[in-house]
């Protein structure tokens, strides 16, 4: 008896200890204090993501490592190719008209063209005009396939394909234009940059302006792909608008 007792309470205490495990596990995977430590840097780029997050200059110091590793390590790749799925899904259900009217507008930097290597160097620290410059006029950027993929794929379908950049034409549009090139994007119908008297305007402001000429024009925005959120926002801004990952930095 004494013996069989000794066993019922040792797979009792067995029991109780599996339930205390279970439990502590639990609480890991559903309560934010115990899962692994990020310094919040997941939350403030959901945040930045869903448009939360507004007017900042550099990414949270404690964070730097943090949005490197995103961009570096597979994530922003595998989002990126998600946004590029539902584009190219989106796109097979639309006709192109026999009039040459549908339209798609991209954005360049970060959409097209990837400053990466420009931002890395920089500790994604804040936008420096004439640093961003030299860089651009190496016409270094290199291309971002899986949106080059759609770009093609939409000229293909006979989609008209607009490249709307906030960069100043009279500074940076041979480079420009030769960058795009080198990296395969041609083809489209037009390159859209900053002229002087739209200098000093917000980029939604500016791009709304233009994207308004367009519909002006008679072209009918399909889809707009852009990596900020002053990319796909204001007037005209298209049947379905598609938002690339960018935790890198803020455009207004």
């Amino acid at each position: 008896m004494a013996s069989r007792a000794l066993a019922a309470w040792r797979q009792l205490i067995m029991l109780l200890a599996l339930l205390f495990l279970d439990a502590a596990v639990a609480r890991q995977c559903f309560w934010p204090g115990q899962a692994p430590d990020d310094a919040g840097c997941l939350s403030w780029r959901v945040m930045v993501e869903a448009n939360n997050a507004r007017g900042w200059r550099t990414v949270p110091a404690q964070c730097v490592g943090y949005v490197k590793g995103y961009m570096t390590r597979g994530q922003y790749l595998r989002d990126l190719a998600g946004v590029m799925e539902q584009a190219s899904d989106y796109a097979d259900q639309v006709d192109a008209g026999a009039d040459g009217l549908d339209a798609w507008v991209f954005d360049i930097d970060d959409t097209c063209l990837s400053n990466l290597p420009y931002y890395e160097t920089k500790q994604f620290g804040a936008y420096d005009p004439s640093a961003f410059k030299a860089w651009a006029s190496k016409e270094a950027c290199p291309g971002i396939p899986p949106v080059l993929g759609l770009f093609t794929a939409l000229l293909d379908k006979g989609f008209k394909v607009f490249l709307l950049s906030g960069r100043d034409e009279e500074t940076l549009g041979p480079c420009t234009t030769g960058n795009l090139e080198a990296e395969g994007f041609s083809g489209y119908e037009r390159l859209i940059m900053r002229t002087p008297e739209y200098r000093g305007q917000s980029s939604s402001v500016f791009k709304s302006a233009m994207r308004k000429q367009l519909v002006d024009e008679g072209y009918r925005i399909r889809g707009n792909v852009g990596d900020q959120w002053s990319d796909l926002q204001g007037d005209c801004v298209g049947d379905r608008v598609f938002k690339i990952p960018n935790p890198m930095y803020f455009v207004p």
